[in-house]
């Protein structure tokens, strides 16, 4: 399948998990992606498993002048863009009573802040037929015990697809929302143990987490044209997780 032939992506916190695993999927379709991330060590290895057809840049999304070397990077070599997946995320949980200032600053930094420029500063560079995609929660609809600053910033996450697809009339891109459940990454894997993924696979009707690799498919679906008629929706995939 080559629904993304010739097409150029932005995937931010692309070096591990479900953007490592969106920008195996694109670049199995054909599209050239650029990943963006913090950590140099892991970028270093995403590109070793990705191949020819992909590049890092190292950065925050909280940061501006990281994105602006970003996309100044992209420009410099493809000129244009088609698609952006803004997937950076962050969150920890501090239950109600204890919540600082800090804790909201840092999270809504990273996942309210840094969504919103990460797609502001890619609009000069994209047209008609693009495709902006941003990875939200299931928390976000369900709310999560303890994940009080998480679970309002991806709300947040929702609400900026509904307002952006307004925004965005008339030029043809397009704004929707993937919402994952849990996920068995690399590093959910560590922080859960055998029994703490058996216990988040109970909640869902599947009965088990995600494979990132089925986030990476839908978000490949997103990207491509397949979804064509498709903007302010959110794809819930989530094991049925935020939906019963």
């Amino acid at each position: 399948m080559n629904r993304l032939n010739g097409k150029t992506a932005v995937i931010t916190g692309g070096a591990t998990g479900i953007g490592l695993a969106a920008a195996t999927r694109f670049i199995e379709e054909g599209a050239f992606v650029f990943i963006f991330g913090r950590r140099q060590e892991a970028l270093d290895a995403a590109i070793t498993a990705l191949g020819p057809n992909a590049r890092a840049v190292s950065g925050s999304v909280s940061e501006l002048a990281d994105l602006d070397r970003l996309y100044a990077a992209v420009k410099a070599e493809r000129g244009t863009l088609d698609i952006v997946l803004a997937n950076a995320g962050a969150g920890s949980p501090l239950p109600l009573g204890q919540i600082t200032a800090e804790h909201i600053d840092d999270t809504f930094d990273t996942n309210v802040k840094g969504t919103i420029f990460t797609v502001q500063k890619a609009l000069p560079l994209m047209g008609p037929g693009g495709s902006i995609i941003l990875t939200g929660s299931s928390a976000g609809t369900t709310g999560a015990p303890g994940f009080t600053a998480y679970s309002a910033s991806k709300a947040a996450v929702r609400n900026l697809a509904r307002t952006w697809a307004e925004d965005l009339k008339g030029t043809g891109i397009r704004v929707n929302v993937l919402s994952p459940g849990a996920t068995a990454t690399e590093l959910a894997k560590q922080a859960l143990g055998e029994e703490g993924q058996k216990a988040y696979g109970a909640m869902t009707p599947l009965q088990r987490m995600a494979d990132p690799a089925e986030i990476g498919a839908a978000a490949a679906f997103l990207a491509s044209s397949d979804s064509s008629f498709m903007t302010a929706s959110e794809v819930a995939v989530d094991g049925g997780l935020a939906q019963l």
